[in-house]
């Protein structure tokens, strides 16, 4: 598997995000291999078709997920193949579900507001989850892209934040003022207390000084969400930052290149979140009109 995992990085050239995915979907395969007694050398492509549906029925994936599973699956019975630990790849034929195109969940700003107002911030950590969701906020990142953050790509004079996003690209994003004042707060205050004598490069840092991980960070915002009475994900402030910019007037270049989308399709699915959300706005104070405009 450590050669596997040295393929992966070495010759395909693969982000640590897509390495650590398939880490985690092929040790649960191999476990279910282990329990019901097959081999990597045996198993055929229904073995494979059957550990997928038992995850669906069993754990609810979504389609994505089982897209994610299947692509960990070709990897890596292709890299048995030619190894030649198999003759064939029992993977190649699985067919990935299809995902009906849904639209992202957004918060408005009322809402953001009061999540946020719900970090106790009179601790250190509350000062620096709370930095942490402005920032998300405000410049619309990706978590990986927060965690990946070093003190010096923060250039408060400009108010811009340098990003290392998907496939290593490099942006500047935007934050705003609000997003300065906690960065500030947490460099000045709650840093030194977390970091103590030892130095790490790392913007975000743990108790131990350590960086920050995306799970940490997931963890605690589920925490904060489920107490203020919604389901949404982290993810959410990043499409709840793109909505807000196109209901603004941003034009779908601009949003894009601060989203580091490489395709704009990508981006344009902002713009169907904002028509939703303007007939919400609609059916709600122009009562008398839903039959016209339902025609």
């Amino acid at each position: 598997m450590e050669q596997y995992y040295s393929r992966l990085i070495a010759q395909e050239r693969r982000s640590l995000l897509t390495v650590e995915t398939y880490r985690y979907e092929l040790g649960r395969f191999l476990n279910c291999l282990e329990v019901a007694g097959a081999t990597v050398e045996t198993v055929d492509t229904q073995g494979l078709a059957d550990y997928l549906e038992r995850r669906r029925i069993q754990g609810g994936i979504e389609p994505r997920s089982t897209a994610k599973a299947i692509a960990a699956l070709r990897s890596f019975f292709r890299f048995t193949v030619d190894e030649h630990i198999r003759e064939n790849n029992p993977a190649l034929i699985l067919e990935p579900p299809r995902r009906g195109r849904r639209l992202p969940e957004v918060l408005n700003r009322e809402t953001v507001d009061r999540l946020f107002s719900l970090v106790d911030t009179r601790s250190t950590l509350g000062v620096r989850n709370r930095t942490i969701y402005e920032l998300l906020y405000s410049a619309g990142l990706r978590v990986s892209e927060v965690v990946s953050l070093n003190i010096r790509d923060i250039m408060f004079s400009e108010g811009l934040a340098r990003i290392w996003g998907k496939g290593s690209k490099e942006r500047l994003v935007v934050f705003g003022s609000e997003a300065a004042l906690w960065l500030k707060r947490y460099l000045e205050e709650a840093r030194p207390c977390l970091s103590g004598d030892r130095n790490s490069l790392a913007l975000f840092i743990g108790r131990t000084g350590k960086r920050l991980s995306r799970k940490g960070i997931w963890q605690q915002y589920a925490r904060v969400a489920h107490c203020g009475g919604t389901g949404s994900r982290l993810h959410t402030l990043r499409h709840s930052f793109a909505t807000e910019l196109l209901a603004g007037g941003a034009d779908l270049r601009s949003v894009q290149a601060l989203l580091g989308h490489v395709d704009l399709a990508t981006t344009q699915m902002y713009t169907h979140v904002d028509v939703s959300f303007l007939r919400e706005q609609y059916r709600r104070y122009m009562p008398k009109l839903q039959g016209w405009g339902n025609q």
